[in-house]
């Protein structure tokens, strides 16, 4: 998957990552910085959405579309798109013209709003990343998971670096029945969840 990622992807992933590494040093005001996911921790996304289950593939929290582009290449491989969510209209309009410039505008469809009021209307979810404001992730985690098609993941960002802010949603991953859960070390921490084939809701 990697080896072969087109030249003009490249691009957009490394200007993202370039204004990222800016915006950590130049004093970019909290909600105008992209905050987004370190390359390994996208890398490992695109690895395990690859081997998910048939579904949908959903994103909470765009920003310019860094992880997006990721996922993008495993719904590519798949022929399946993805569904992305940004609260912040201007960095959606940013995640826009990214996707635009890599190429794959025709996979990655962006919704401007709230997750939350959406995921009632989303079924037969194979694949989730919850990167959004981490007051919102444990309510986030109790729409998506009865969602989830069996073997279906649920990946949730940042539980090692804001592991106070995060027990919660950990502590009840680790608790429901419905999935498997663990906590992999890799960038800033993420939460793996896989729905369990005979869970019980």
């Amino acid at each position: 998957m990697f080896g072969d990622i087109p030249e003009r992807v490249l691009e957009q992933m490394r200007r993202l990552e370039a204004i990222d590494a800016r915006d950590r040093v130049d004093g970019t005001p909290r909600d105008k910085r992209l905050r987004q996911i370190p390359p390994e921790t996208a890398k490992f996304l695109a690895i395990v959405a690859s081997s998910t289950p048939q579904g949908n593939f959903v994103e909470i929290g765009t920003s310019a579309g860094y992880s997006s582009l990721y996922l993008g290449l495993a719904c590519r491989e798949r022929g399946v798109r993805l569904t992305t969510f940004e609260v912040l209209e201007e960095k959606a309009h940013m995640a826009q013209e990214t996707f635009r410039l890599a190429g794959m505008d025709d996979i990655i469809k962006v919704i401007v709003g709230d997750a939350r009021e959406y995921l009632s209307g989303l079924n037969g979810i194979s694949f989730c990343f919850l990167d959004a404001e981490k007051e919102v992730y444990l309510e986030c985690y109790e729409l998506i998971v009865p969602k989830l098609v069996r073997g279906g993941l649920l990946v949730a960002d940042n539980v090692i670096s804001h592991a106070e802010t995060l027990q919660s949603l950990v502590d009840r991953a680790m608790a429901d029945r419905r999935v498997d859960a663990v906590v992999v070390p890799i960038g800033r921490g993420e939460l793996l969840c896989r729905r369990i084939l005979n869970g019980r809701e």
